[in-house]
This record gives structure tokens, C-alpha cells and sequence, in this order.
């Protein structure tokens, strides 16, 4: 295994947080810097603020050991070789990346370097921020001999995020000289040479000794252009099979037979074809806006990325529509609403489908009762508190004499659930299903009425099909 190296990593978020426990699994040490007390003492005494498999077992494995938690940012910096920047870019207002949290962190780790540091660009930042780091650097009085700046962007999907940085599809590091290349081959080198994988207690995976994860060493533009350019070819397949999807319903088609026909060519692949209520998160709304911004400041046209943005937007008012075309009227309605995360294994909520799907429902009069099993405590934070917007302990205490059942986030609980006992639970068996986790068939039957995305509505025997709702 190649050398250790002394880690400081900034930000305890999703990022921050994985990057840190997994760079102590390699045998890194690490200290973990975060500005919120709070936060810190939290992780210091066992607790994990975050939703992710495999997370409380690695940070439980090495806490106060090779990953310890601090709000001292200028002693870790002082005692680390590298220093990722893990920490917050949200959207600005005009689509742009605010990068006031990256340039407050560079001020400070400026204020704290005595020797040469390798800073490591890990947030989502858009082309040239390398740039402005060394500009804030040097306006701080930091000799260019005293640090690089690397782009080592992350690729990680929440809920698998342990198994992403511990497997990836591929490390890209983007550096501008040798000396901090070297730096960062020996960061992820136990992952490159294959030996993480040989060790007793590793995180199981794709990759092996035999079939190491590959690394690709470019400049720091291409790196963060290779990011920002990942996730907006991603969101666009997300809209590209909801855009068909609403064709497929419109002509009889079925929009799961048409994504496999589209996944077996492997110059596409199947990954990502999953027609339902668009993306959210963290990620995928940001980056996309952030890229276009991008492209229009240098004078390049990516108005496709407008339009991804616009169908992931409509795909929301789509299933709207179609409650409301199921139900008829909506105010007084009790509804049942499976999921508020924006996706499945995990906690988050940010841009979450699901949370802003239930506004427009509770806008609208219905009374939800919903249920999460990870996402309720962070919903409650913003969907406000009202006699119509109520949370249950499992889904059949949700779905109990609710007038119709929505299935608003992928989680495999809910395509495991009791169909039988579901029926029962509900006052009118009506499924609609926003992530298309059932086959029309069999809800049909199990006695549902089944409306899903892109796919023809199966009804009960004793319902006719409903004439369509004006919009």
C-alpha cells in the first residue's frame, strides 16, 4: 500500500463527510474540519448527522483514530499535506455557483499555511475556479511555492456515496504540475494499485485487486468541466425519457418496454431511463444551471440545458394533472403520499419532487398524511406545519382511509409492499405511482386502479375510465 497521507478535509456535509471516512478506510489520517459546533460535537460522540449506507460503520471503525472531527481550521491545515474543500456552492440567483463559502475557506486556509499544501478543489465548482483560489490566495500573501490547486471532482450518488468513493468509475484529478499530481496518485493510490480491495473488512464492490479503480490525470479546467458536463449529460437522459415518456401515454406505448429497447444499445446504456417525477437533490438542478451560466459567460450556447431544466420542471405539473385527473377535485381529499426524499437511501430533501409535489397538493386543499423512512424529520423543517399535512409510522397507517395512495419516491421498501394488506388499508384502491414501481397487470389484479408515468392507467373492474380533467 503506498505511503499515508496527513488529510485536512473542510466541510462535514454529504461530501465532506463520505470523502473523510472513506480517505481513513484507504489508511489516510484525517481530521475533518467543520464550522458548526454543533455539528462537531455530534460527530465527535458517535452520532452521524447524514443518511448513507456503510457511513456509521466506517466512521464508528475509525473515530479518534485515523478520522478525528474539529472547528480548528488553521491547526489542520497546519498539520495536513492536503486540504479538501468539501463545502456548500448553492445556486445563485442568476443559475450562476455562489462560491462565497470556497473563497471564506481559501482566506482562511491562507491565514494558515506555513508549508507547501496541495488544496484540493472537491465541492462542485465551475471552470476557473482553480484560478480564483490562487488569486485569493496570493492576495493573502502566499507565495506560489507554498501551494497547487488541484481539481479532483466527486461523483457520488447519495445512498451509495460510500461504494461511489470507494469504487468509482473513475478518479479524476486535474493539476497543473507533476509535484501535486504525485500528491494526489498517492491519495488514492491504495484504490489505483488495487490494495484497499486486498485488506481484511474493506467496503465491498465492483473493483478488486485484480480490477483496480483508473485514474485519469488532466488540467484543472478539464476536470471541472468534465463535473459540471457529467451531470448535465445525466439530467439530460432523465429528461429525454420523461419528454417520450409523455409521448408513450399519449400514443398507448409503454414507456418501460421503450427505455429497455433504448438501454440494450450499449452506446447508451440503460442507466438513468427511468421515466418519473425528474431529478432534484443537491446536484443534478444546480450543476445544470451552473453549467449553462457558464457556457453563456464565454459566449456558448447550450440552450439544451434550458430545456432539460423546463421538462424536468413540467414533468412535476405533469403528475399533478394526473391526480388530480384521477380524483376528480382535490380539496378535502385524503391522500397518502409514499416518499418525500428526492430519491430513494436517502435523507435529503433538497429539490425533492416529492416535498414539492405535496405543496401544490396542500395549495390545493388535499389532506396528506405522509411517510418516509429516513425523510421525515428534515420534510417537517420545510413543509409547514398544518391539520392537513400530517406523518405516519409505515405506509399502511399512511395509506388508512385515504382516498387514493401516491408513490412520490423510489425506495425499495415500497415496491415490497403488501398489496393485499395496501387494499385494505386504503377507502378506494387507487395507486399513482410517480416512479413507476409496479406492472399495470398486477395492480389490476390486486384490485388498484393504477395510474403511472408513461404507461396506460389500468382501472378496477368496477371503475370506468375517467373522461380527462381540463387543466
Amino acid at each position: 500500500m503506498s505511503k499515508s497521507v496527513s488529510i485536512c478535509v473542510i466541510g462535514s456535509g454529504y461530501v465532506g463527510l463520505v470523502a473523510a471516512a472513506c480517505l481513513a478506510d484507504m489508511g489516510h489520517r484525517v481530521i475533518c474540519v467543520d464550522n458548526d459546533e454543533a455539528r462537531v460535537k455530534q460527530l465527535c460522540e458517535g452520532g452521524v448527522p447524514i443518511f448513507e449506507e456503510h457511513l456509521p460503520e466506517l466512521l464508528a471503525k475509525h473515530r479518534g483514530a485515523n478520522v478525528t472531527f474539529t472547528t480548528r481550521l488553521a491547526e489542520a491545515v497546519e498539520q495536513s499535506e492536503a486540504v479538501f474543500i468539501a463545502v456548500g456552492t448553492p445556486q445563485g440567483d442568476e443559475g450562476a455557483a455562489d462560491l462565497s463559502y470556497v473563497e471564506a475557506v481559501v482566506a482562511e486556509i491562507a491565514r494558515a499555511i506555513k508549508s507547501y499544501k496541495v488544496i484540493v478543489e472537491k465541492s462542485t465548482v465551475p471552470v476557473y475556479t482553480n484560478d480564483w483560489i490562487r488569486r485569493v490566495l496570493h492576495r493573502h500573501g502566499v507565495d506560489n511555492e507554498q501551494f497547487d490547486v488541484v481539481s479532483n471532482p466527486e461523483f457520488l450518488r447519495e445512498g451509495t456515496a460510500i461504494v461511489d468513493f470507494l469504487h468509482p468509475d473513475r478518479i479524476v484529478v486535474g493539476a497543473s504540475n507533476e509535484r501535486s499530481a504525485e500528491v494526489l496518485r498517492r491519495v488514492y493510490g491504495p484504490l489505483t494499485g488495487g490494495a484497499y480491495y486486498a485488506q481484511p473488512g474493506s467496503v465491498p464492490g465492483p473493483c478488486s485487486k485484480e480490477k483496480p479503480a483508473r485514474l485519469l490525470v488532466t488540467s484543472t479546467q478539464s476536470a471541472e468541466i468534465i463535473k459540471h458536463a457529467s451531470n448535465a449529460f445525466l439530467a439530460m437522459k432523465i429528461s429525454f425519457i420523461n419528454a417520450v415518456a409523455n409521448l408513450a401515454e399519449a400514443v398507448d406505448a409503454d414507456i418501460e418496454d421503450i427505455a429497455a429497447g433504448i438501454g440494450l444499445d450499449s452506446r447508451i446504456g440503460p442507466k438513468f431511463l427511468r421515466a418519473g417525477l425528474g431529478y432534484g437533490g443537491s446536484c443534478f438542478p444546480k450543476d445544470v444551471a451552473a453549467f449553462h451560466w457558464v457556457a453563456q459567460e464565454r459566449g456558448v450556447n447550450l440552450q439544451l440545458l434550458e430545456e432539460v431544466r423546463k421538462i424536468n420542471d413540467t414533468q412535476r405539473e405533469v403528475f399533478f394533472n394526473k391526480v388530480r385527473s384521477a380524483l376528480w377535485t382535490l380539496r378535502g381529499k385524503r391522500l397518502a403520499a409514499l416518499g418525500l426524499a428526492f430519491k430513494g437511501d436517502t435523507d435529503d430533501i433538497r429539490e425533492s419532487p416529492a416535498v414539492e409535489i405535496i405543496k401544490k397538493l396542500l395549495q390545493a386543499g388535499a389532506v396528506i398524511t405522509a411517510y418516509d423512512p429516513a425523510a421525515m424529520e428534515r420534510a417537517k423543517e420545510v413543509l409547514p406545519p398544518a391539520a392537513n399535512m400530517k406523518y405516519a409510522d409505515d405506509p399502511y397507517k399512511a395509506a388508512k382511509d385515504a382516498d387514493a395512495l401516491l408513490i412520490l419516491t423510489d425506495w425499495k421498501e415500497f415496491a415490497a409492499i403488501d398489496l393485499a394488506r395496501l387494499n385494505r388499508a386504503l377507502r378506494f384502491p387507487i395507486i399513482i405511482d410517480g416512479r413507476n414501481l409496479y406492472k399495470p397487470a398486477e395492480m389490476q389484479s390486486h384490485g388498484f386502479t393504477y395510474v403511472s408515468v408513461g404507461r396506460q392507467a389500468s382501472y378496477h373492474a368496477q371503475e370506468g375510465k375517467p373522461r380527462k380533467v381540463p387543466v
